[in-house]
């Protein structure tokens, strides 16, 4: 009695074992073929490279998002779109800022279009006085999504979005246009000022 015993909980064992690898080989065959495979992979680490290729390491902190190129600084995230009439409006507002606390601040503008060419930010960035990081990577749509997440906005959040940083931090978000000022009053709090 006992032998037949021991044989099915063997047996139940063997199938349990072979189900789950069964599954297993399944789940993985699937993500390899799969385009979101690398997103179901995907590290908190970001990498984006702006129009004159320089590259910024973005890390998913627990409450925020941090530049590693920018310890201690305030960073601003500026999803944007090169057609949006107040991001247009927003650029020479972001440069000032970026001139006025240049050593505190980093501002990097991330385009929501995908595949846009480097000729057209540049120009969005010449038409619009856009004297700040740029950025144009295959890392964008990522690192917006990632953004709305964190900030629990949905996927169809509305643009200008300026998601600011201090120490992998959230101080404040703002969609749609804004005035320098309350930019600046958050920059200055950020900074302890």
């Amino acid at each position: 009695m006992q032998k037949i015993i021991l044989k099915g909980i063997k047996t139940m064992f063997s199938a349990k074992l072979i189900s789950s690898l069964l599954t297993l080989t399944l789940l993985l065959s699937a993500c390899s073929d799969s385009e979101d495979a690398n997103s179901l992979l995907s590290t908190n680490e970001y990498i984006l490279t702006s129009l004159d290729k320089q590259e910024y390491i973005v890390t998913k902190t627990a409450s925020g998002f941090d530049v590693k190129q920018a310890k201690d600084k305030v960073i601003i995230l500026n999803i944007f779109a090169t057609w949006c009439p107040p991001c247009k409006a927003e650029a020479s507002h972001l440069t000032s800022l970026q001139k006025k606390y240049k050593d505190d601040l980093l501002i990097l503008g991330i385009s929501v279009e995908d595949d846009i060419a480097d000729a057209k930010l540049v120009q969005f960035a010449k038409d619009y006085n856009a004297k700040y990081a740029l950025v144009n990577s295959p890392e964008n749509s990522r690192i917006i999504n990632a953004v709305a997440t964190e900030l629990k906005i949905g996927r169809n959040f509305g643009i200008p979005l300026m998601a600011m940083y201090k120490n992998g931090k959230l101080v404040n978000y703002y969609q749609g246009a804004t005035e320098e000022e309350f930019i600046e009053s958050d920059i200055k709090k950020a900074l302890g000022h």
